[in-house]
This record gives structure tokens, C-alpha cells and sequence, in this order.
């Protein structure tokens, strides 16, 4: 008797511990930068769990992690001052991004000196400023070489984490990496063994499929969920990870809070994939992109009629000859509850100055709170 009552107190302890392990997994995510908008103090982190301070970068000269002068107060502060609404959020160094040189990249991976550089300073650096992780953001390897030397430098990132965590005797640092919707990007395949065996999860941009800059002739949602014509969606991404190879609790679906404005040929001819000529003059001046408040505001100043593709699970609005995709609540809604019902590891948001009075980062929070339903 004595024995199974020792049996059933060790199967109920694992049993909370499993599920003590599997809330903490759970990634509810969010970009931030300096110049974004909005000042570090006003980050409602009680809404993630994990918020990327973006961007650090690789000096080519020295192959070792280094901060900008400018942003240096922010990132050593990032940490004290987004855990102050939320103790439990965990942070993460973001390096690279859309902007770095990812040629100084490719060459700091063809060697082990150069690797050891970067990845030992990179730990020095993210200990020093108290961030709970590192996120690698290498947008995107150009050769095969440099994916297989990613995969090497993904080996030799995880080796070195490991044994840092072991000497220094505090929990080990995250290593996540934000990576292309699909394993392929620009006719190159990803590392997906290292990839799967090394990162602690993968920030899936499943946005960008479309833009006035590189699609310029058709309008289309540039983040939809699901496309049963083309295949190129959020959902066909996520599959592909996994198809080749890459566990579902290792995918974090990227939401993001912008969207992309075209100008449309007729503005009687409105609909999804309506004949276009490049971005319109309500975008940036250089990719026509806005941000989700900028286009809450453009649909009021303008009295926009907006969309909701159920379909597609994707957002748009029209005004004059004015078309722009975005993701509004519903959307947002319906991917993360496709999140959840898929047992992906979560979902994060680029960027979180872009939201509106937190409109979107609280549905998603909230959703996922919220019981699942079926969205297949």
C-alpha cells in the first residue's frame, strides 16, 4: 500500500510537472525596436510571454556581436523595464534582421574561429544585458554554402550555450531564429536537421507573400492564412516545416501589424486580386507598407470600406483607387486559434509599436485564452 501511495504522489508530480513545463512553452511573442515609435516604458508586456529586442548586428571586421551607440541605453535597460509589468515575460537579443549585411553573415559562418567569435560574444553580450535568450535573425543566407554553414554555426551556437549554462550554473539561454515561411527561400534549402535539433523554436514570417514593390500588378493579401489557388499562405508554410521534418511545438506563426497599400487600375474593380499598378501614395514612400494604426486612421479619414475574407482568413479595405491588406481582430483571431487547435508553440507579432491602443496584441491574448474552435 505504502508503495503505491509513493507511485501515484511521482505520477502526480510529473504529471504537474509536464504541465507546469508546457504553459511556460507557450510563446506569446512580440518585436520591438528603438526608433519604432513607441518609447520602452509604454510595452504592455503583460500581453507576451516573450518580446525580441531588435536589432544587434555582426561587426565583419571583428565577427563579434556589437549594439549601436544609439541603441544601447534601450537594450541595456530592455530587460528591468519590460519585467516590471510582467515578471515572467522572457526576453530575447534579436540579431540581424531584414537591413544586416547578410553577406558579412555568410563569411563569419565559413570558419570555426569566426563562428567561435560571434557566438561567444553573442552569449557575453546577452548575459551582460540580462536578455533570457538570443534570436538569430540571418535574412537569408544567398549561397548553399552559407546554408550549410548555418547549420554548422546553429551546432556549434547550441554547444557553446549548453557548456556556458553548465559552468556559470544559471538556466541556459534561449536560441530561437525568426526563418522564411517555408524551408526553401530564393531556391535554397534550410539546414532543417540542425534547425529542428538546435533552436528552441522557430519564428515563422508567414507575411510578405505579396507587395505593391514585388507584385505590383494584382492586388492580394500579403499574410493570408490559407490559399487554395496558389498555396502560398501561413498554413501551407507551417505544414512544409513540418513535412520536412520540424516538430509543430518547435513553430511560432508570425502575425504581423502592418499591411501593404496598392493603386488599384479601376476603383470599381475592388476585389481580391484586382488589376493594380504598384503601391499607392498611402504607403511609405518606399515599399507601401503601413503600419495597423496608420490604416485604422486612413479608414476613418477616408471612410474606407473594409473586408474580412473568411476564406483566406486576410483584411482589406478600399477607398478611391487605394487598396491595402492588412490582418484586423478577425483575422488575428482566426490565426491564433489555427495556432492553438495545431498545437503550434504560438504566435508572435511584428511589430508591437505598430498595433493601436493593443487592439490586435489583446484579441491574440485573449484568444488564446479563449476555448479553441475548429478552423480547419
Amino acid at each position: 500500500m505504502a508503495n503505491f501511495i509513493k507511485l501515484f504522489f511521482l505520477f502526480f508530480f510529473f504529471q504537474q510537472l509536464i504541465f507546469s513545463n508546457g504553459q511556460n512553452n507557450v510563446v506569446k511573442g512580440g518585436y520591438w525596436f528603438r526608433d519604432s515609435g513607441l518609447s520602452l516604458n509604454n510595452i504592455d508586456s503583460t500581453l507576451f510571454t516573450h518580446l525580441f529586442c531588435a536589432f544587434a548586428n555582426l561587426n565583419p571586421q571583428s565577427n563579434q556581436l556589437v549594439i549601436s551607440p544609439e541603441d544601447q541605453d534601450s537594450f541595456r535597460q530592455f530587460t528591468s523595464i519590460v519585467m516590471r509589468k510582467n515578471p515572467s515575460v522572457k526576453t530575447l537579443l534579436s540579431i540581424g534582421g531584414g537591413r544586416a549585411n547578410r553577406t558579412a553573415y555568410g563569411i563569419m559562418a565559413r570558419t570555426t574561429n569566426s563562428r567561435k567569435s560571434f557566438i561567444d560574444s553573442s552569449i557575453k553580450l546577452a548575459r551582460q544585458l540580462g536578455f533570457h535568450g538570443l534570436d538569430l535573425d540571418w535574412e537569408y543566407p544567398e549561397s548553399t554554402i552559407d546554408m550549410t554553414n548555418l547549420g554548422i554555426l546553429l551546432d556549434d551556437f547550441r554547444a557553446a550555450i549548453n557548456t556556458e549554462a553548465r559552468n556559470s550554473g544559471k538556466a541556459s539561454l534561449f536560441l530561437t531564429s525568426a526563418v522564411s515561411n517555408t524551408p526553401r527561400v530564393n531556391g535554397l534549402n534550410y539546414p532543417v536537421q540542425s534547425v529542428a535539433r538546435n533552436l528552441d523554436w522557430l519564428n515563422v514570417m508567414s507575411y510578405d507573400f505579396y507587395g505593391p514593390n514585388w507584385s505590383p500588378s494584382q492586388t492580394n493579401s500579403h499574410a493570408q492564412l490559407f490559399d487554395p489557388v496558389s498555396h502560398v499562405s501561413g498554413s501551407d508554410g507551417t505544414a512544409s516545416w513540418i513535412q520536412a521534418g520540424v516538430s509543430a511545438q518547435k513553430l511560432v506563426l508570425g502575425i504581423p501589424f502592418y499591411g501593404y497599400a496598392w493603386q488599384l487600375v479601376n476603383a470599381n474593380n475592388h476585389g481580391l486580386r484586382a488589376p493594380a499598378n504598384g503601391k499607392s501614395n498611402a504607403g511609405s514612400i518606399d515599399d507601401g507598407s503601413m503600419t495597423y494604426n496608420q490604416i485604422k486612421n486612413y479608414i476613418v479619414q477616408n471612410r474606407a470600406t473594409t473586408v474580412y475574407n473568411a476564406t483566406i482568413v486576410g483584411d482589406y479595405c478600399y477607398s478611391g483607387n487605394t487598396w491595402i491588406s492588412y490582418d484586423d481582430t478577425q483575422s488575428v483571431r482566426n490565426k491564433v486559434t489555427y495556432v492553438k487547435g495545431r498545437k503550434l508553440r504560438g504566435y508572435f507579432a511584428w511589430h508591437v509599436a505598430a498595433d493601436q491602443n493593443w487592439l490586435l496584441s489583446k484579441t491574440a491574448s485573449q484568444t488564446w485564452g479563449a476555448s479553441p474552435q475548429a478552423v480547419k
